[in-house]
Formats: C-alpha cells, sequence, structure tokens
C-alpha cells in the first residue's frame, strides 16, 4: 500500500464517529493475522497458568496452518514436557532442531527428554551446547544442575541450582533442584524452604511433595506430613515412595484407619513386601481386628521365617485372640530363635500358664 492511500484511509478513518471507528478496528483485529496473534496469546496464557490440554489445543491449531512455527513448537515442548511425555518433548526438540539447529531452547529441551530417558551423557552434551548458544537459559541451567545432582556433583549441582533460580526464578524446578543439592549438604532448614518455595509456584508436584515430606519425617513433624501425602496421593495414587512416606507418618500418629488403608494398598502392588504386610498386620491390631491381623502375619511370617519380632507380634495376637496353646507354640519357635529376648520370654509363660488353667478348668 502506498503512502498516499494510507494517509487517505486514516484521514477517512479520522473522520468517522467513534464507534464505527471501533467497528472498523474490531474488523481489522478479526482477520487472519489478528486471530493468529490472539490464538497465540491464548496459548501462552495457559500455558502460563499450566492448564496443558487447552495450551496444547491452542498450539496444535497454530501448527494446522505452519507446521515449522519456531514459538508454537517450543510451547508443544513446554506442554509435553508438563505433562511428563519424554518421548514426545525429545521428537518435539528433534523438529525445531532440523531447521533451527542453532536453538537454544529446543537443546535444553532435548536435554531434559534424554534426561528423563535415562541418556545421561547425551543428555549432558545437548545441554552444554545449550549453554553455549545462551549462558542465561534458565531451562539449561535447571538441567545442568539436575545431571549434576545424578551423577552425585552435589557442590558444582548446588552452584549450578543458584544459577537456575537467578535466571529462571519462577520454575519450581530450580528450586526443588536447588532444595536436594542442600539436602545433600545436610542444610536441612534450607532445603525445607526451597521446597517450600517451588511449591508456592506449583503445588502439584508429586517430587517436591514427597522430599518436603521426607525432611519432615527426617525431623519428627509427622503431622505435617498427613497434608502433603494426600496431596501427593491424589495426583498419584499408586506411587509407591508416596505410601511408604504415608505408612510411616500414620504409624507413628498410631492413625490406625489410615495406616490400613496405605498397607493394604501396598500389599496388593507389592504382596512380597515385608514393610506392607508387617504395618497391615500392624494397622489391623491397632484397631483391635485380632483375627485379621493374624491372618495377615502368617503372610509376613511366610515372607522372613526367623524374624523374632514377628513372631512375637503372631504370639501375642493368638494371645490376644485366647488360643493360648497356639500362642505358646509360636512363641516357643522364637523361644528357640532368641532365647534372651525379654517379651518372647514373658508371653511363653503367660501363655503355658493361662493354657493349664484352662485344661485344669
Amino acid at each position: 500500500m502506498d503512502e498516499h492511500t494510507l494517509q487517505e484511509r486514516e484521514q477517512g478513518t479520522a473522520s468517522l464517529p467513534a464507534q464505527n471507528t471501533a467497528t472498523i478496528t474490531n474488523r481489522e483485529q478479526q482477520g487472519p493475522m489478528g486471530a493468529k496473534q490472539q490464538l497465540r496469546q491464548s496459548a501462552h496464557t495457559y500455558l502460563a497458568a499450566r492448564d496443558w490440554p487447552k495450551a496444547a489445543e491452542a498450539f496444535l491449531k497454530i501448527l494446522l496452518d505452519e507446521p515449522q512455527d519456531s514459538d508454537a513448537l517450543l510451547g508443544m515442548a513446554a506442554v509435553t514436557d508438563g505433562l511428563n511425555r519424554f518421548e514426545h518433548l525429545y521428537e518435539t526438540a528433534q523438529t525445531i532442531l532440523e531447521f533451527e539447529p542453532n536453538s537454544a531452547p529446543a537443546l535444553a529441551y532435548k536435554a531434559r527428554a534424554l534426561q528423563k530417558l535415562e541418556r545421561i551423557s547425551e543428555a549432558t552434551v545437548a545441554n552444554d551446547q545449550a549453554l553455549l548458544l545462551n549462558t542465561n537459559l534458565g531451562l539449561a541451567w535447571v538441567n545442568r544442575s539436575g545431571l549434576q545432582l545424578i551423577q552425585g556433583k552435589f557442590p558444582e549441582a548446588l552452584r549450578s541450582a543458584q544459577r537456575a533460580i537467578e535466571q529462571a526464578p519462577e520454575d519450581p524446578r530450580a528450586w526443588a533442584n536447588y532444595g536436594v543439592a542442600l539436602l545433600n549438604f545436610n542444610r536441612l532448614a534450607e532445603s525445607l524452604e526451597a521446597f517450600d518455595r517451588s511449591l508456592e509456584i506449583d503445588a502439584q508436584q508429586l517430587f517436591a511433595l514427597q522430599m518436603k515430606g521426607e525432611i519432615l519425617c527426617r525431623i519428627g513433624r509427622m503431622r505435617e506430613v498427613v497434608p502433603l501425602v494426600r496431596s501427593a496421593l491424589a495426583l498419584s495414587p499408586q506411587d509407591l515412595k508416596t505410601l511408604t512416606l504415608g505408612i510411616q507418618a500414620f504409624r507413628s500418629l498410631e492413625m490406625y484407619e489410615e495406616l490400613k488403608a496405605l498397607s493394604h494398598q501396598l500389599t496388593l502392588l507389592l504382596p512380597d513386601n515385608v514393610l506392607a504386610w508387617e504395618n497391615y498386620a500392624r494397622s489391623l491390631r491397632g484397631l483391635g481386628q485380632f483375627s485379621e491381623a493374624s491372618e495377615a502375619l502368617d503372610h509376613l511370617i511366610a515372607l522372613d521365617t526367623s524374624n523374632v519380632r514377628f513372631l512375637w507380634l503372631k504370639a501375642d495376637t493368638l494371645y490376644r485372640l485366647e488360643r493360648y496353646r497356639e500362642a505358646a507354640a509360636v512363641s516357643e519357635r522364637a523361644r528357640r530363635l532368641e532365647p534372651d529376648y525379654p517379651p518372647i520370654r514373658r508371653l511363653h509363660e503367660k501363655s503355658l500358664r493361662l493354657m493349664y488353667q484352662r485344661k485344669r478348668k
């Protein structure tokens, strides 16, 4: 469009009433470029809000028209990263690098995918390339700290995590990596603060919830672990680490109904797990359900036949069920394994006494 024509259009628009001007402006914004820009803005808004499905839908619409739109492809990379779909993340990063081989963000996403796919050497190479191209790329520093943690390079990981926080202070993974690095130096209070900051940014992080729970367990703040476990189980109901953490907290707090639910679920997931069966039996005993506890203890003892504590639990459970002859037999078995274990000796004597009293009657 030449300058004269443009001036005429501006003059003509200026002479129209305000309402008509707004109408023309709206029509122009609704044109192909305006609609596309609006779609792109919506996609990034959804991305910032971590609304992965809506962000993916918006970016895919852009890519239908322009398959090599690097902004939309990077958006899709962020979505697949957020959804933990690392095979797809790798493919998306590779697509970008085919036509933009020096894209630092694409290399960083490729490195993240490779790291999560446990291809550590390749991830390190790709991430180093990203940092050579852009030393201020937050994701690349998050990656570097994560890779160094995996490799046990804790001083380097701490420095890289600090740099990640400087470059991407709103990335929850930067704070989580910082928390892990601090934990390896036994700086528990600072580590806890780092995980708190990470969860303030994104409360839906299974890893950060678990790590905060572990620290709280370590320092004996068990009641604070309970809401963390519940939030983590809402995200992943069958996560073994969360179930184990919850069992530890509920047993310590003598919350037997909750302990029963989690330990029973763990027995279904891991039928040969000693921890699961022990805590399931203990929860049943805590609830006064001794018949069920006796059956659970049979499973437990079958897994570890020489554990005196388990035999004592079985004998004590039989004693409470007034099955004194069986209690005496099991406690005698335990005595042969560990003659000087006082609880077993006492229980054996009581069981024999009541067994003979019942006989005399």
